[in-house]
This record gives C-alpha cells, sequence and structure tokens, in this order.
C-alpha cells in the first residue's frame, strides 16, 4: 500500500477519536450533531479516496470521490435532464397522487369494517409484489414516458401510507371519543378535531417511509423503458458503456435527493406535530 492508503487510515483513525469525543462531551449541543456527521462523511470521502489510490483500484471498479467529482462537474446538464425526468416528473407527481389517494381511502375504510377487512389484506398482498414484476407491466400499460414511472410509484407507496393512516385513525383514546361524543360532535367534527391529529404521526411516518420508496420505485421502473433521459436509463446505459464516474455521479443525485425529500417531510412533521410528545422531547434533547 502506498503513503495514499496509510495517510487515509490515519486520518480515519484521528476523525473516529474526534468523533467520538465531540459525541460523547458535547452530545446535547445543537451543533454537534451536525458536525459530527458531516466530519464522518468527510472521513469516509477521504478514506474511500486513500485507499483507492494506494491500491491502485481501477476507475471500472470503484472510481475515487475526486474523479466521480469532476464527471459530477463536467455532467450538470445532463445530470439536470436526468433529475427533472425521474425525480420531477415520474417520482414527485406519483408520490402526491399516491400518498393523497392513500389518505382518502383510509378515511373510507376507517369508516367502513366491510372495508378494513376486505382491502388491507390485498394492500399487504400488493405490497409484497416485486417491484421488478410490476414495473415491466406498468410501463407496457402507460408507455415509455414518466407516467408509467409515476404509476409504479404510485404502487409502491398507495400501501404503506394507507396502512400508517388507518393504524393512526384508529389510534384515539376511548375517552377522548366518549369526551367528542358528550360535547355532541358530529362524525365529520371528530374526524376534523380528534382522530385526523392523532393520525399526523402514524401518516409522517408512512409519508417519510414512502419518499424513498418513490425514488426507488422511479428508477427502477426506468430499466424497463424509457425514453433517451432519465437517472434509471443513464446508469444502465453508462454501465454498458463502463462510464463508472457517471453512474456514481447519478446515485449521488440520487442519495441527495432521497436525503433532501426526507428531510423535508421531517421538517413539516416538525411543523405539524409540534404538539406530539414526541416532539417535545426531541426538543428538549436538542
Amino acid at each position: 500500500m502506498s503513503w495514499q492508503g496509510w495517510a487515509a487510515i490515519a486520518f480515519w483513525i484521528a476523525a473516529t477519536m474526534l468523533n467520538c469525543h465531540i459525541a460523547n462531551r458535547w452530545y446535547r449541543s445543537r451543533w454537534a450533531r451536525p458536525f459530527v456527521a458531516t466530519l464522518f462523511g468527510v472521513t469516509l470521502l477521504v478514506l474511500w479516496e486513500g485507499l483507492v489510490r494506494g491500491l491502485n483500484v481501477s476507475p471500472v471498479i470503484l472510481p475515487a470521490p475526486t474523479v466521480i467529482a469532476a464527471r459530477f462537474a463536467q455532467s450538470l446538464p445532463l445530470l439536470w435532464g436526468d433529475f427533472t425526468q425521474t425525480i420531477l416528473k415520474g417520482a414527485l407527481s406519483g408520490y402526491l397522487i399516491g400518498c393523497g389517494a392513500a389518505v382518502l381511502v383510509a378515511i373510507l375504510v376507517d369508516r367502513s369494517p366491510f372495508l378494513r377487512r376486505g382491502l388491507l389484506p390485498v394492500g399487504n398482498f400488493i405490497a409484497a409484489l416485486p417491484i421488478v414484476g410490476i414495473a415491466p407491466i406498468l410501463v407496457m400499460w402507460f408507455g415509455f414516458d414518466w407516467q408509467s414511472k409515476a404509476a409504479v410509484v404510485v404502487v409502491m407507496v398507495f400501501f404503506p401510507v394507507l396502512i400508517n393512516m388507518v393504524a393512526g385513525l384508529a389510534a384515539t383514546d376511548p375517552l377522548q371519543r366518549d369526551l367528542m361524543r358528550t360535547y355532541s360532535a358530529t362524525g365529520r367534527q371528530s374526524l376534523l378535531y380528534l382522530r385526523l391529529p392523532a393520525a399526523m404521526p402514524f401518516l409522517f411516518n408512512g409519508l417519510k417511509i414512502a419518499t424513498t420508496l418513490a425514488l426507488i420505485g422511479a428508477i427502477v421502473a426506468e430499466f424497463f423503458g424509457s425514453p433517451t433521459r432519465g437517472m434509471g436509463f443513464r446508469i444502465s446505459t453508462a454501465v454498458g458503456q463502463l462510464d463508472l464516474p457517471l453512474v456514481w455521479a447519478e446515485i449521488a443525485v440520487a442519495a441527495l435527493a432521497g436525503s433532501g425529500f426526507f428531510g423535508l417531510m421531517t421538517l413539516i412533521e416538525k411543523a405539524v406535530t409540534f404538539w406530539h410528545p414526541s416532539q417535545r422531547a426531541a426538543g428538549r434533547g436538542a
């Protein structure tokens, strides 16, 4: 191993010790958490760079982070086009349609024991179907453009959100429901002022899970048919051309988009469920 590899290992050890020291001493500080996460990520990149160069790993097997960053900078227009096609058109539209439909259906299911007993087992069955089996069928039904990817995303996010929402609507305490009846509240008032607020933590759990499923569904669906753009199409094409830096650049875009999407949903959750005990506990621990 060359000096780059040993230097990367030394940096890894020093950064790990610093991370442990900060985490143990200032774990309640607001600045410590993002600093530790950032330092850990930088340490991984430095270790990756040093080992790839120190061990003379072929770029076809694993390119160095600096090579990926250079390819990323050279391909910004291409990456933006793929991001628009896959994330903004396919994943986001399917996410909004699937999650919105799941919330509406959950309200109907909650009011009908017949639907609850009949639809939820079907939902569990469909949720267990492999995406590689669903995606080609939906691509043939809806065409090769982003509409078929949105359809795949709808199928993937609908039932996780539905199951969480149904569980949330049923999570109210019997005493709370009796109190609403004592106040002569109508079914709509009980839904708006009691059951929907109580279901919000469950709903956001499903929405956060669905952010990852939406990205995976949109990208994987493009492997089975896509116009000459899109992240899944680009990854499959670049692998065939042995352009691994471009593949990793697309993966970086997907990771950044997924992290940003998940973080956005977390911020919305904190704003909507600020009253929930879990949010108050998190605020005291920050």
